[in-house]
C-alpha cells in the first residue's frame, strides 16, 4: 500500500490518503497538548508508543467482536486503517469521578459510579467541545437515532472488555471518550485508544498513569504509558 497526500493534521495525529480509496495511514506523533492547545510539548517516543498501544488495544476489541477501523501496523509511528465518514461526536464513559465531571457536579474525585455514566460531545475545537446529548444530535443532523443507539451500544462492549483488560494489569480505567464512523454503512471505532484519550490509575495508590501526568505536570508521561502497556501486554 502506498503512502500518499496528507489529508489532516490533529493535535497529535497526521493522517495520510493511499493508493486505495477505502484505505488512510494513520501517523502517531511525539506532540503532546493540553487545555485546547494552550500547553503543547514534544515527548520523545511517544508517537511510537501511542501507536503500538493503540494497535494492541483495537486488536483486543476486534477479537472480542467489536467493529474497528484498524487494519495492521505499518511502521513504529503508523497503522492503516479504514477510511470512514467520521460522526463527529464523542462518546465518553466515565467508570469513577475525575477531570470536568468534578468540576461541573462538585463530586469529589474518585467515587466510582455505578452504573457508569455516558456523554456526548460534539467535535468542534473553537466551542471547546461542548457537551450536547442525543436530541441536539438528532436535531441538527450530526447522527441518525440508530447510528447512536449503536454508538452507545459499541461504546458500552469497549467498557466491559477494557475494564477487565485493565484490571487484570492492576489497573482502573476510569473514563475514556471513543469515536466513531461509517465504514460501508456500518458503525465502526475509529481515531485511537491510548492514554491520551482516557484515564488510568494504578488499582492500589490511584496513582495517575494517563495524559494527566501531562496535564498536571507530574513527569514520566512516556514512561508512565510504556508501563500500562507493559502490564496487559503491549511490545514496545
Amino acid at each position: 500500500m502506498e503512502k500518499r497526500e496528507l489529508l489532516y493534521s490533529g493535535k497529535a495525529k497526521s493522517v495520510y490518503t493511499t493508493d486505495d480509496n477505502d484505505f488512510m495511514v494513520l501517523e502517531f506523533r511525539n506532540d503532546t497538548s493540553a487545555f485546547d492547545g494552550k500547553k503543547v510539548e514534544q515527548l520523545d517516543n511517544k508517537g511510537l508508543v501511542n501507536n503500538k498501544f493503540n494497535a494492541f488495544i483495537m486488536q483486543s476489541l476486534e477479537d472480542a467482536g467489536i467493529p474497528t477501523h484498524f487494519e495492521r501496523l505499518l511502521s513504529d509511528t503508523e497503522s492503516v486503517v479504514k477510511r470512514l465518514d467520521m460522526i463527529p461526536l464523542e462518546c465518553v464513559v466515565r467508570n469513577v469521578a475525575a477531570g470536568s465531571l468534578c468540576r461541573r457536579l462538585g463530586v469529589e474525585e474518585g467515587i466510582e459510579l455505578m452504573p457508569p455514566t455516558f456523554e456526548l460531545f460534539l467535535k468542534n475545537d473553537e466551542l471547546g467541545d461542548p457537551m450536547v446529548n442525543e436530541f441536539h444530535a438528532r436535531s441538527f443532523g450530526w447522527a441518525e437515532e440508530a447510528h447512536i443507539e449503536r454508538m452507545k451500544e459499541l461504546t458500552f462492549q469497549v467498557n466491559s472488555v477494557l475494564k477487565d483488560l485493565f484490571a487484570q494489569g492492576g489497573m482502573l480505567l476510569v473514563d475514556y471518550k471513543l469515536e466513531f464512523g461509517l465504514f460501508r454503512g456500518e458503525v465502526v471505532l475509529g481515531d485511537e485508544f491510548s492514554p491520551d484519550g482516557c484515564r488510568l490509575w494504578d488499582a492500589d495508590t490511584r496513582e495517575k498513569l494517563d495524559k494527566d501526568r501531562f496535564r498536571q505536570g507530574l513527569g514520566s508521561v512516556v514512561e508512565s504509558y510504556m508501563e500500562v502497556g507493559r502490564r496487559i501486554g503491549v511490545t514496545f
